[in-house]
């Protein structure tokens, strides 16, 4: 009887082991990486569950390294069964946004048909790509569009004065529209006050780096010029995981 209390005390004690000798393991390796880069922000090591390798997230970029430290992986794990991304799969979860978190009153809103389905975008009036999005965007359906005006300088010198004369707009949707679909800008007072700077204070935080950017309700994160059926699918898909 002893012994078998003893087996079981220790079968219950060694997940608890394994658990914290993980821990230590992940600590060491964050104070390794760290120490190789740092100017660069470690944000976390973890244990992934493929070929011992662990998972650090580097300024936002994920890359994989071994249990030593001596190698670093930057590339994608594909599982051959279905041919999956997962490395895809998890910087989408990394890069994750909690809608309801964003500062929607100082977005352009849209609301079309019922507006059930929810989307943010951050955009810059200067950008093609954006003007590419927004004829898409154009021909959805019940659909809530948050769009937060976030023009980048560096690219776009005369973005931010564009971008202010929308908001001081009476009408910002239309203004946004035929600045972005027909070519329009408006002339509205540009000195109104603007959420410019408090968007883009929000936007460097979630580490939004270029536009378009697209973000659903299920906290979905999607840069670029994604086509029209992606946007669709997605929108659907996270309207049908609420």
């Amino acid at each position: 009887m002893l012994i078998r209390s003893f087996a079981a005390a220790i079968a219950m004690l060694l997940p608890l082991l394994f658990s914290s000798l993980a821990c230590a393991d992940e600590a060491a390796l964050k104070k390794a990486v760290q120490a190789k880069f740092p100017q660069a922000k470690v944000e976390s090591v973890t244990k992934s569950p493929y070929l011992g390798l662990y998972e650090v997230v580097i300024e936002g970029q994920l890359v994989y390294t071994d249990e030593g430290f001596n190698y670093l992986f930057d590339g994608s794990i594909i599982e051959t069964k279905n041919l999956a991304n997962l490395t895809e799969q998890r910087k989408q979860k990394l890069s994750a946004v909690r809608f309801n978190a964003l500062p929607l009153d100082l977005a352009i809103k849209n609301v079309r048909g019922n507006g059930k389905r929810k989307l943010a975008v951050f955009s810059d009036p200067d950008c093609p790509y954006c003007k590419k999005v927004e004829k898409d965007l154009a021909k959805l359906k019940d659909v809530t569009i948050y769009t937060f005006l976030y023009p980048i300088e560096s690219l776009h010198p005369n973005a931010d004065e564009k971008a202010a004369a929308v908001w001081c707009s009476a009408d910002r949707v239309k203004a946004w529209d035929d600045l972005m679909l027909r070519g329009i800008a408006p002339a509205a007072d540009k000195t109104c006050k603007t959420p410019l700077a408090e968007i883009a204070q929000f936007g460097q935080k979630l580490k939004i780096n270029g536009t378009p950017t697209l973000i659903f309700a299920d906290g979905q994160r999607v840069p670029g010029a994604v086509p029209g059926e992606q946007i669709e699918k997605l929108l659907d898909a996270a309207h049908a995981a609420k």
